[in-house]
């Protein structure tokens, strides 16, 4: 293993007597629970935005229909009747 620098080791035993007063019937996410659940968020909040912008893009106003303003034309959604 390779050497640890002094700051290195000093920190180790700093940490190793927090971790002795945590109680040992209790179970806490941790700092790897509090980076998953950052990702996570950081991940939702980027396709918040993503989404924001594509319906922005989006028009939603419906351009008239040519064929709707002549007279011969049937009502949308139904057939015309065919002439032999």
């Amino acid at each position: 293993m390779p050497d640890m620098s002094a700051s290195a080791s000093l920190a180790m035993t700093q940490l190793a007597t927090l971790a002795k007063e945590v109680d040992e019937d209790k179970v806490t996410p941790g700092v790897l629970g509090f980076i998953v659940f950052a990702v996570m968020a950081l991940a939702v909040w980027g396709l918040m935005k993503s989404m924001n912008r594509h319906m922005s893009k989006v028009d939603f106003k419906e351009a008239p229909d040519p064929k709707a303003d002549a007279g011969d034309a049937a009502p949308s959604g139904t057939a015309k009747p065919r002439q032999s």
